[in-house]
């Protein structure tokens, strides 16, 4: 969108955030002033100890040897694009907020629910659709692209595999960047929503405290009630992300494609993530019941820790580039 403006202030220390949304001659602009010469980058990334080159020489004997590497990923390889994630010590979202993700029951049953998300994410879409891939995003990209990557299964919503060229892709819990009709299933671009929000909301401006990780942002009651939610334009139903919430599930068909994935790989590499979520745990038990070798890059602990016979805790954009796939 031509007419949107979005300037991202962070203050590193106290992990506050002010967002304005407003008109101006007609043109919406998300304005925010930076207060951290460091800016959004590395922000929302745990600390983490340094490279351990043996670590390093295993992870590359673990690539080498594969043949037919299937890779997973969740929030921890997008926090270095500047998107948080949730359950980062110190950083994500549970530790910085009291604020709990939207449930799928919530908002299928309750109109309110659904006008508070979309005001929210009305807010919050230039400054989450901005992001661009980071080196992690690259490195497994050029996997694929050289015949290393078999196949990638992301956790994420963000699209930014997508972005930086990733075809052999399973988005395990959709894209923000597409809305779905829960009468008829239409799919609409996300980028069309807003522009017809734009068009209903002439004049509603908010200011926001706070980013959230899957594109919104922190809005009170007060703010959400004037704003205006269109509806599908194909049969006039309710419109949502085409994401799973939580509390939701996974498409029965996408859960079997990955499945038979994982079975047709030799290893499994897991990048950025906690495991916490069972709709991802599950294609680790998976590959452990069929023997398959597990690696893990995530800064803390996971689920499959005791499932692995490598762990690694660095940043995704510092190590994967250091990996040569051939």
């Amino acid at each position: 969108m031509s007419g949107v403006k979005c300037l991202l202030s962070c203050e590193r220390m106290k992990m506050s955030f002010g967002l304005t949304f407003r008109t101006a001659k007609g043109r919406w602009m998300a304005n925010l002033s930076r207060q951290s010469s460091g800016g959004s980058i590395g922000l929302f990334v745990p600390p983490s100890p340094p490279l351990d080159p043996e670590k390093v020489k295993e992870l590359q004997r673990f690539i080498t040897l594969s043949r037919r590497l299937l890779v997973m990923t969740g929030a921890g390889v997008s926090t270095e694009s500047g998107i948080p994630d949730y359950r980062s010590e110190k950083v994500g979202l549970y530790a910085r907020t009291n604020r709990k993700p939207i449930q799928h029951g919530d908002f299928v049953r309750s109109a309110p629910v659904r006008q508070r998300y979309w005001a929210r994410n009305f807010v919050g879409w230039p400054w989450f659709s901005s992001h661009q891939p980071n080196p992690a995003h690259w490195a497994l990209s050029n996997w694929e692209r050289l015949g290393k990557l078999y196949w990638l299964v992301t956790q994420n919503v963000d699209a930014l595999h997508t972005k930086a060229g990733s075809r052999r892709l399973t988005e395990l819990h959709g894209c923000m960047h597409r809305v779905l009709c829960l009468d008829c299933g239409e799919q609409t671009p996300r980028t069309a929503l807003q522009e017809r929000f734009e068009v209903l909301n002439p004049t509603w401006s908010a200011e926001a405290h706070g980013l959230a990780p899957d594109g919104d942002v922190f809005l009170t009651d007060e703010q959400v009630q004037s704003f205006q939610v269109p509806c599908c334009s194909r049969c006039g139903g309710p419109l949502k992300p085409d994401v799973v919430f939580f509390g939701g599930t996974v498409n029965p068909d996408k859960v079997d494609f990955v499945h038979k994935r994982v079975k047709e790989a030799d290893s499994l590499l897991v990048v950025g993530s906690s495991l916490q979520v069972y709709s991802g745990y599950r294609f680790i038990l998976t590959a452990w019941e069929k023997k398959l070798p597990i690696a893990i890059l995530n800064i803390g602990p996971t689920r499959s820790d005791d499932l692995a016979c490598l762990k690694l805790d660095s940043p995704c954009g510092e190590l994967l580039p250091l990996i040569d796939p051939h």
